[in-house]
């Protein structure tokens, strides 16, 4: 991708990686972007780098714009190696002696990655930088979503640089929001849902922050995916999805399956959820990746999920789920369990523990059966699909 203006002097000289499909763990099946930022004025700022192995195209794409050696500062959001990876390889071209300012968490995350010593300035929240004709600022957003993370404000164009904060994995040629249109919201849920919900709290605060703050933001610039030329529109799901109120009418059920037992269940108990008209996903853990599962259950208010008996315990990719669920913190969820087995039929009560832990409200006793189950037992999974349709109509959440 060739730098791209997106407001008089300021360029977006990011790459895009089109062919990533896992991102530690969430499934990035549009790939994604490091986007990176080069204001030019009076003085020249690069904020933040770009992944390790597309510090070449990152600097092809600076040189399109200026001679790299004439930047005089650099800005570093956030030390994730997605966005700091190149940061050693651009230095040497900028200079070494050039300042890179960070957080005081940054200052100390970046000398610990990189055995090389560069000259990191930590700056304080809300000081002033000011840098011929351009002005930034800065605001701290520890665990947005590491403790070094903060956004760069740039006052005389009204940008502010979000780093990871109102991103999407998504790679593509469209540069703004207005462009993508409605369908790039569906990304930056899932990047929420996957990598952000764990600090709604804070992303509440912050959200208060800002609006207290009296910042007039004309173009939010987050470091993956588009960029918001109508900042509200992220700016208000960010509010909406970290209440984690006004939930859907809806249900994911998760599960798996060893001889398709559990499966019959599943669908059948998703059928007493549909008849009853309430929005379901029947998810399967070995089809659908865990941050898709993750992505729907956001706004779902019912999570029911299923696994077979094996060896005495749950079936492992259940237990994989369960264990990402639980270190994402979905709040406000109602759920129950349900499985089959052969002989000793310990799963229900080991799923019902886990959602339990997690303070998820059980509605209703979990179901088992043994064996195949037979037409007697997939109407008794109907009803409990009905049953639980009820407290979902009836929840207000």
């Amino acid at each position: 991708m060739k730098p791209v203006e997106i407001a008089k002097g300021i360029y977006d000289v990011g790459v895009i990686d089109w062919t990533i499909r896992d991102f530690h763990g969430y499934s990035t099946h549009m790939g994604t972007s490091y986007n990176a930022f080069l204001v030019v004025g009076e003085k020249i700022v690069l904020i933040d780098t770009v992944k390790k192995n597309f510090a070449d195209q990152l600097l092809r794409n600076i040189a399109r714009i200026v001679d790299p050696a004439k930047i005089d500062v650099v800005i570093s959001n956030h030390t994730e190696m997605d966005h700091s990876g190149a940061l050693p390889y651009i230095m040497g071209k900028v200079g070494k002696e050039k300042p890179v300012y960070c957080s005081s968490m940054g200052q100390k995350n970046l000398s610990r990655h990189f055995s090389e010593t560069f000259n990191f300035q930590a700056i304080k929240e809300g000081e002033d930088l000011v840098l011929g004709d351009k002005t930034f600022s800065f605001i701290e957003t520890r665990m947005l979503h590491w403790p070094d993370s903060m956004f760069t404000y740039l006052k005389e164009d009204k940008i502010l640089f979000s780093s990871d904060a109102f991103g999407q994995h998504y790679a593509g040629h469209e540069q703004f929001d207005d462009v993508v249109g409605e369908k790039i919201m569906s990304h930056a849920k899932k990047y929420f849902a996957n990598i952000l919900l764990l600090y709604a709290p804070l992303i509440l605060k912050l959200i208060d922050k800002v609006v207290g703050m009296g910042l007039e933001i004309n173009m939010l610039c987050p470091d993956h995916g588009v960029l918001w030329r109508n900042p509200s529109t992220i700016i208000d799901a960010y509010a909406r999805w970290s209440r984690q109120e006004d939930l859907e009418n809806k249900a994911v059920v998760v599960y798996d399956t060893m001889w398709h037992s559990t499966e019959l269940m599943a669908l059948a108990i998703a059928d007493g959820l549909h008849l009853e008209g309430v929005d379901v996903r029947p998810m399967k853990l070995r089809e659908y990746d865990r941050s898709d599962i993750m992505t729907e259950i956001c706004d779902a208010k019912a999570v029911v999920v299923g696994s077979p008996t094996l060896n005495n315990g749950i079936f492992p990719t259940v237990a994989d789920f369960l264990t990402y669920m639980k270190g994402l913190k979905p709040q406000n969820k109602i759920a129950a369990a349900f499985g089959s087995f052969g002989w000793s039929g310990e799963s229900v009560k080991i799923l019902e523990q886990e959602l339990a832990d997690m303070k998820f409200d059980l509605i209703t006793p979990g179901l088992k059966h043994q064996y195949v189950p037979d037409d007697d037992a997939l109407e008794k999974c109907v009803a409990f699909g009905r049953q639980i349709a009820a407290v979902i109509k009836e929840t207000r959440r």
